[in-house]
C-alpha cells in the first residue's frame, strides 16, 4: 500500500534555534518551513521534520543517516564545519572515524546538538560490467559435471 509513497524522517530537538543552525548551516539542508511544532528541511528530496519537544531522551542508536558517494570527503567537509565524529570502543575505525563493515559499507557517526546519533554511509561499489562479464565467462569455462 505505501511502496510508492514518500517517507518523512523525524528527529527531535529541545532547542529549535540551535537545531535550525545545525541542520541548515552545518549540514547545509534547506529549511522549508517552521512553526511551533517542528522545523522542516529538504534532505535530498526527503522531508526531515525536526520536532520541537520539551524533553528528549536520545536513542542509543542511529536515528538518521545519509548515503554519500565519498565518505572521507564528506567527513572532512563536516569536520571543517565543526562536526565531531564519534569513536566507539571495540570498533576499528580509521583516522577519520570511519568503520568498514563486513558488507563493505563504510560508516561514520556524529551527533546533533540534542545528542541524536546521525551517520554517513558509503555503500560498496557494485562490480563493473567487465568484472561481471569476466566472472560469467569464467563460470562458463568451468566444465559441468555430467549426470
Amino acid at each position: 500500500m505505501l511502496k510508492s509513497s514518500p517517507i518523512v524522517a523525524f528527529v527531535a530537538t529541545t532547542d529549535p534555534k540551535r537545531a535550525k543552525r545545525f541542520y541548515a548551516k552545518t549540514l547545509g539542508l534547506r529549511l522549508v518551513s517552521e512553526d511551533g511544532f517542528a522545523l522542516a528541511f529538504d534532505a535530498g528530496g526527503t522531508m526531515l521534520r525536526v520536532a520541537i519537544v520539551k524533553t528528549l531522551q536520545p536513542a542509543g542508536y542511529t536515528v538518521l543517516g545519509w548515503i554519500v558517494p565519498d565518505i572521507a570527503k564528506a567527513v572532512r567537509a563536516l569536520v571543517k564545519r565543526g562536526v565531531i565524529f564519534q569513536r566507539y570502543e571495540g570498533m576499528p575505525q580509521d583516522d577519520l572515524g570511519i568503520w568498514s563493515s563486513p558488507s563493505g559499507a563504510r560508516v561514520a557517526w556524529f551527533t546533533d546538538p540534542d545528542n541524536n546519533t546521525l551517520s554517513l554511509t558509503e555503500l560498496p561499489r557494485p562490480a563493473s560490467k567487465s568484472v561481471k562479464r569476466s566472472r560469467r565467462a569464467a563460470a562458463r569455462a568451468v566444465p559441468r559435471r555430467r549426470r
